[in-house]
């Protein structure tokens, strides 16, 4: 062992015959503070870009074909699910990667009760349409049952649809279809869901999408778009070029004069995505001000401990001990109030982060932020790299700190009281 461990060993901060100052106290508190400030923006932060993102990733598809002439007019700009089923069916490589096929029809629409009535997309899918994640959310009923030809007249509404018009599962509603004349369909509402995500909450009812094949009177392979998911979301961008050059040299052998677009959920949901984007700002300027708020805290507490044993370093200059070796041995004692800190400071974080994750003390409104409570996530990589970050720009702070030490003299240390 070093004999300057062994002295810093033996040197109390704040128990037994010396006692520290209340000044080590506050820095003690003040570096507690700080690692649980970073500790709770990192888990609040990942737990709403994982929580905002996953409602995202359920709600749209991983990647979206569309036509490029999409928009000019419903009729004219559709897709052919058959092809886009085929062309990935005849790819050896990028199908086993896909996880479910569906081919979606939207439409506006009009839901009128006796009392009410609201505009709303209705969103036909077919029986490839993953309903897991609405499932978990309803409330209200159950799925409805999705056919592919226009017998099926279920639909699974939001709650906010429900409150406003005050519908819930098993009543009947009208539906108005309004194109070159106006359509009207009686359907049934199957179930209510909620799931705070406002733009699909506020503008979506689901149901089969032969209702809508049925209305603008399309065959059943026709749709506005084919969803697809894919098994593994790490590279949507690859895979999207994938898709892209499969259906491009799939239209190239067909003949067809269809042009697709392949787009990724981020590009569909840019809005989203940019909001969680400056979240990473945030953080990133959080953890600066508390990285700060640390090494001041450090410098104040190594000056402190310093002054406090301004004679024992005098004569430890006198005993001929080196400038270096005495920094060492306070390196080592101020060491001690660091590692006492971050344990204090982790416990509480990661406490209060495991309160909250299963809790949900804190509260938000669905409205503005998307879910009802706080949202956490802990990872123990980003927990070890931020102790380690912490670390080591404390042991930097008090590298530079230390330099005072070398300014003392031995004769003016004899006279210090």
């Amino acid at each position: 062992m070093r004999h300057e461990l062994y002295i810093a060993r033996r040197m109390k901060l704040d128990s037994g015959q010396q006692k520290g100052s209340p000044s080590l106290t506050v820095a003690l508190v003040g570096i507690v503070l700080a690692v649980v400030v970073m500790i709770l923006s990192i888990a609040i932060v990942m737990g709403f870009k994982g929580e905002i993102s996953g409602k995202i990733m359920h709600l749209d598809a991983h990647l979206r074909v569309t036509n490029a002439a999409l928009g000019i007019d419903e009729n004219y700009a559709t897709v052919n699910g058959r092809e886009v089923r085929e062309a990935i069916a005849e790819d050896g490589a990028f199908s086993p990667r896909v996880e479910s096929v569906s081919l979606i029809a939207d439409k506006s629409a009009i839901l009128k009760t006796d009392e009410n009535f609201m505009g709303i997309n209705f969103r036909g899918v077919d029986s490839g349409y993953d309903f897991r994640y609405l499932k978990s959310k309803l409330i209200e009923g159950d799925i409805p049952e999705v056919a592919d030809t226009a017998s099926s007249n279920q639909i699974i509404i939001s709650k906010t649809v429900a409150d406003r018009l005050l519908l819930h599962a098993g009543d009947k509603v009208h539906t108005y279809f309004i194109d070159n004349n106006i359509k009207v369909r009686n359907l049934t509402v199957s179930g209510v869901f909620e799931t705070d995500l406002e733009a699909f909450d506020n503008a979506y009812i689901v149901g089969g999408i032969g209702i809508i094949q049925g209305v603008n009177g399309w065959n059943g392979d026709t749709g506005t778009q084919v969803a697809i998911n894919m098994k593994n979301t790490s590279d949507l961008d690859y895979d999207g070029y994938c898709l892209y050059s499969i259906l491009a040299e799939s239209s190239v052998k067909r003949e067809s004069k269809n042009l697709f677009i392949v787009t990724t959920t981020e590009q569909n949901n840019l809005p989203f995505f940019a909001w969680l984007q400056m979240l990473d700002m945030n953080v990133v300027i959080i953890l600066t001000l508390m990285m700060v708020v640390a090494a001041f805290t450090l410098i104040s507490a190594m000056l402190m401990i310093v002054l406090e044993r301004i004679r024992v370093i005098g004569n430890f200059k006198a005993l001929g001990a080196t400038n270096d070796s005495i920094r060492r041995i306070f390196i080592y004692l101020t060491g001690k109030l660091i590692i006492k800190a971050f344990i204090i400071g982790n416990i509480i974080g990661i406490g209060l982060c495991l309160l909250q994750k299963y809790c949900h003390i804190v509260r938000l409104d669905p409205s503005a932020y998307y879910m009802p409570y706080v949202p956490i996530s802990l990872s123990i990589p980003a927990l070890l790299a931020l102790n380690l970050g912490i670390i080591a720009v404390s042991y930097l702070t008090l590298l530079g700190a230390s330099h005072i030490i070398s300014t003392i003299k031995p004769t003016a240390t004899m006279r210090f009281e």
